[in-house]
């Protein structure tokens, strides 16, 4: 993924959504060719010279300052989590290419443990490219549909985008669709020579129309909480609250946890499933048998 396309393509992207209107410039919302802003109009309200912003715009960011950025994110109203993508794209755009062999992520033996001791909740960890790397009894249960593929890890762009189960397990598709590509915009924006990373993005561009549509919008989403519709095959429809948790001491890893209200139909069902599932000794975990005598 080159960066400098990537700056151009989200810089662009950004401006056109914002009207005159939006940015206060009625004075000159009639007689345009193009609904959003232009680039003379960003560099106004930025306070820099057209010049510059050009040059930004095409990806050109050598000595920019935070300063700058900041300008242009007001300008453009961009919201924190497509903030820190600009900035991201800036930084990689500023560093040497790194294209050395990608070294597998893997859950940490302690945090095994943590996933396990989560009892009444499902659990499991992810990394920025949404490989499902480990999960707890009740998070393999929930995903039953999601492991029927046999490849390992898990990917869940692949089971979004790929897997004609996703668009019955998924109640609200359109949403885990629109949120998943722009967690993989945001991570392509933090290590855009992620080879893995570009390999998946490529495989999905190839094999999926909606995916492909939903990576040229150029949308950025940060996985926090909310909530999550599904429709499970053993248990029916539940709808989970999430909480988004990074793993400080593994840098990338994302630890999911799925509730459900107490008292509700959304819980009972939850109690059935873990009263169902599978025993964990026979759960189809990525587990490392060289990791079982790391220490953690």
């Amino acid at each position: 993924m080159a960066t400098g396309k990537e700056i151009r393509e989200f810089l662009t992207s950004r401006r056109g959504r914002i009207t005159p209107d939006q940015a206060d410039l009625r004075a000159y919302s009639r007689r345009r060719r193009v609904s959003g802003l232009r680039r003379e109009e960003v560099a106004m309200l930025a306070g820099i010279s057209v010049e510059y912003y050009t040059q930004l715009e095409r990806g050109n960011v050598r000595g920019v300052s935070e300063d700058v950025l900041d300008a242009i994110a007001r300008t453009l109203q961009l919201d924190d989590v497509e903030r820190t993508h600009l900035f991201d794209l800036v930084r990689a755009a500023k560093q040497r290419p790194t294209r050395g062999k990608p070294v597998p992520q893997q859950v940490r033996l302690s945090v095994q443990r943590v996933l396990d001791t989560i009892t009444e909740s499902a659990a499991f960890v992810r990394n920025g490219r949404l490989d499902m790397l480990s999960a707890n009894r009740l998070g393999y249960a929930l995903y039953s549909e999601a492991f029927v593929d046999t490849t390992r890890p898990v990917n869940l762009a692949r089971f979004v985008f790929l897997d004609p189960r996703a668009r019955d397990f998924y109640r609200d598709w359109d949403g885990i669709a629109d949120a998943g590509v722009g967690s993989l915009r945001a991570e392509a924006g933090r290590d855009p020579y992620d080879r893995d990373l570009t390999g998946l993005v490529g495989e999905l561009s190839m094999r999926s129309e909606d995916f492909r549509t939903r990576w040229a919008s150029h949308d950025v989403r940060q996985y926090r909480s909310g909530t999550q519709p599904f429709r499970h095959p053993l248990v029916g429809d539940l709808t989970l609250n999430y909480e988004a948790l990074e793993l400080t001491a593994d840098v990338g890893l994302i630890l999911i946890v799925y509730t459900a209200e107490p008292d509700s139909p959304s819980q009972e069902a939850l109690d059935r499933l873990k009263s169902w599932s599978t025993p964990p000794n026979e759960m189809p975990q990525e587990r490392d048998p060289k990791r079982q005598s790391q220490a953690s």
